[in-house]
């Protein structure tokens, strides 16, 4: 996994960014991207702490930066805009 600028990395991904690509995961897989999309406070919580643990993640940067690209396009989308407004 990388960004489309990035060779991807011949090494295995560390323990955290395996946990975090799984976190990922759940987040645009059904049910939880419904409830994402429908800015359920708790889904959004967990949503907005995925991102914060993505910027925070020291080791396997060029990963974390790929699955961050695609947390901030949600964050963007439905975290940061008020209740009511479609993106």
């Amino acid at each position: 996994m990388t960004t489309k600028s990035a060779a991807p990395d011949p090494n295995p991904p560390s323990p955290a960014t395996r946990r975090l690509l799984t976190e990922c995961l759940d987040l645009i897989t059904t049910p939880l991207l419904y409830e994402v999309r429908n800015r359920n406070p708790a889904t959004l919580a967990r949503l907005r702490a995925l991102d914060e643990a993505l910027h925070n993640q020291h080791e396997d940067r060029h990963r974390a930066d790929a699955l961050l690209a695609l947390i901030s396009n949600l964050i963007e989308d439905y975290a940061d805009r008020p209740t009511g407004q479609k993106p």
